[in-house]
């Protein structure tokens, strides 16, 4: 009588078929990455007018947008958090809001010219960045408080690093702020973070760290992203050429490898969001996979919150610049500033 396949240990014939295909396998992902993937393409700048580095004591390198020539409010533009996140994503509002008042972007850590190095990205990397770049705009502009807009889960930094130094905020903007649905509301632990250290540890190592990340980021797989973020097929082709290159430099897996094993998510976002007391203004779209604010009516009727929704995908900015900036214009006109006199 034969025996199956396996008994007393051994493979079968099955089991090292499976065995070799998985080995076939990854070295083919490992070959196709190392020589047929492009790690160092050509990455100009995101946003027209100055790109500078900013040497922080606690982020590490930080790269800055500015176009500070127009007088007024610093307006403070921060991209989200995904696999190929950079500046590009505030890139219409960037370039609307340059030609009537001063208007910065940020880089967080960990994408587009920001430092990419192999470290835990965490949301408290993620505030003192934040911390540093406004105090930065700030010493350039009489020390004056500023405004600043934030994209997706970015919102839960901005609310911390307000919470944290109200007085260096005038009012805040949140786009498509995560933390408002079932899944990711919290009012977990302060100043937490949602981190599984082993899944990180497994991913973000060699021989498969890198190899596994560029298949992520493949041209595919990060239109189908985008498109569920657009809600629609039709999405911003320059944003999706910038992406591809922004995810395809060296370093560009680890902040991403964080961002899926859990450690950019804050655990206390929805405490966050209440605690703010300055004017906050927020919009969200009704279309596409990011549409869950059921929790927004938890702050929606107070006095120092406006929150309106647009029949767009979760980048607003992209499809309907001209409502959503004049709505937040309105916002902003209702709030009390005048310019600082100059010294006599």
């Amino acid at each position: 009588m034969s025996r199956p396949p396996g008994k007393n240990g051994r493979a079968g014939p099955y089991g090292l078929a499976a065995v070799l295909t998985f080995i076939g396998s990854a070295a083919g992902l490992v070959g196709w990455s190392r020589f047929a993937v492009n790690r160092h393409m050509d990455l100009p700048p995101a946003l027209p007018g100055q790109l500078e580095t900013l040497a922080t004591e606690r982020a590490g390198a930080v790269s800055l947008y500015g176009s500070p020539e127009q007088e007024g409010v610093p307006l403070l533009l921060i991209h989200s958090i995904n696999a190929a996140a950079n500046a590009y994503e505030v890139r219409p509002l960037y370039k609307h809001y340059r030609t009537s008042r001063p208007v910065y972007a940020l880089d967080l850590p960990g994408f587009g010219f920001s430092e990419r190095s192999r470290r835990r990205y965490t949301p408290r990397l993620m505030v003192e960045a934040i911390h540093a770049a406004v105090a930065e705009i700030r010493s350039r502009h009489r020390h004056g408080a500023v405004d600043a807009m934030a994209l997706s889960l970015s919102c839960s930094y901005l609310a911390r690093a307000a919470v944290e130094r109200p007085d260096d905020y005038r009012s805040l903007g949140l786009i498509s702020p995560t933390g408002f649905d079932a899944r990711l509301s919290g009012e977990g632990p302060p100043d937490g973070h949602r981190g599984r250290d082993t899944l990180r540890d497994l991913l973000d190592r060699p021989p498969f760290g890198r190899p596994l990340f560029d298949a992520l980021a493949s041209r595919p797989s990060m239109r189908f992203f985008l498109q569920k973020t657009f809600g629609t097929k039709d999405i911003d082709e320059g944003l999706f050429a910038y992406d591809y290159a922004s995810a395809h430099q060296p370093g560009a897996e680890h902040a991403p490898y964080c961002f899926i094993a859990g450690h950019l998510f804050p655990t206390d976002t929805t405490r966050l969001y209440e605690e703010l007391r300055l004017p906050v203004w927020m919009v969200h779209g009704r279309r596409g996979d990011f549409v869950d604010y059921r929790l927004a009516p938890r702050v929606a009727g107070r006095p120092n919150w406006r929150v309106i929704s647009l029949p767009t995908g979760a980048f607003p900015h992209f499809e309907r610049l001209g409502d959503m900036t004049a709505d937040y214009d309105a916002f902003l006109a209702d709030l009390t500033w005048a310019p600082p006199r100059s010294p006599a």
